[in-house]
């Protein structure tokens, strides 16, 4: 009898989980399809932006923009990692930070760079706290649906930084969406923008032979769309970021949804069994009562 009832506590505690397990897929699923949407749309502008961008470094102009300068031998390189301020979401955090944490590793021990780390999430937080290190920035603001207004301060702090000579390379680890079924974590280099004009959606091996008439000059038009190429690509960061997760937590809490319902057949099963020998016990004993009354 004993056995019977820690299987009815059990089975109840995992259905109990199940529930808890099954609304949270459902919340990643609508906050899912909200995020791929805004996503979506900030990739079809992010590309045709640095298809301009890349047009333009490739017309013989008299002048360039400082942030499409190369510099040789980088020594003041900023980090930006994006992680979630929520768990539940399987190996998402996971795959960011051992794209990070190598990072981190290599620029420490190399006595000719300095290293600025901004992290956003609370997750990556508590990470690099237990882990050691330090970092000079942290971010817990960010949900499932970032503001371009949130992120345009941090782009512009970097844009100044760039131009200033306080900055020589802005890098960011954070997990780019790619398909609903695809999702990749990576280490990406932001700055110098130059890096970024192959990142245009676009691989046919032939270069785009474009013609562009300048109103009121190239200078002006350079000296605005290059910003906004870069702001446009940190943002995309941040979405991919956030759609990302969404997508892991709803893969893990179906998952888990999945792995309960096997164990509440599994415990209901061993539960029948229980019950099946309690009562087989129970006439036992009283056909063996009435028989010694015979």
């Amino acid at each position: 009898m004993a056995n019977a009832r820690a299987l009815v506590k059990r089975l109840k505690s995992v259905k109990n989980i199940r529930k808890i397990t099954r609304t949270m897929e459902l919340i990643a699923t609508a906050r899912f399809k909200k995020a791929m949407d805004r996503a979506t749309e900030a990739a079809a502008y992010t590309k045709k932006i640095s298809e301009i961008v890349a047009d333009l470094s490739q017309v013989d102009l008299k002048f360039s923009h400082p942030l499409l300068e190369q510099r040789e031998n980088p020594k003041k390189v900023n980090l930006l990692v994006l992680t979630s301020n929520r768990g539940l979401c399987g190996g998402y955090n996971g795959g960011v930070l051992r794209q990070a944490v190598p990072r981190l590793k290599e620029i420490s021990d190399n006595e000719d760079q300095s290293l600025e780390v901004e992290v956003a999430g609370k997750r990556g937080i508590a990470f690099l706290k237990f882990q050691g290190y330090e970092f000079d920035r942290s971010y817990t603001n960010f949900e499932d649906q970032p503001k371009f207004s949130e992120i345009e301060p941090i782009a512009q702090r970097y844009i100044d930084g760039f131009i200033s000579g306080e900055i020589d390379r802005v890098e960011v680890a954070y997990t780019k969406f790619e398909s609903a079924g695809k999702q990749t974590a990576m280490l990406e280099t932001l700055l110098p923008i130059g890096d970024l004009m192959t990142d245009t959606g676009e691989d046919d091996g032939e270069g785009r032979n474009v013609d562009y008439e300048f109103l009121p000059s190239a200078q002006e038009i350079l000296e605005e769309i290059v910003p906004a190429a870069f702001k446009a690509r940190l943002f995309k960061c941040f979405l991919d970021a956030a759609v990302s997760e969404q997508i892991a937590r709803m893969v893990a809490m179906k998952g888990a949804t999945e792995n309960a319902g096997d164990m509440i057949r599994d415990l209901s099963q061993k539960y029948n069994r229980a019950r099946q020998s309690q009562i087989t016990s129970e006439l036992s004993e009283i056909i063996g009562g009435a028989a010694a009354l015979e």
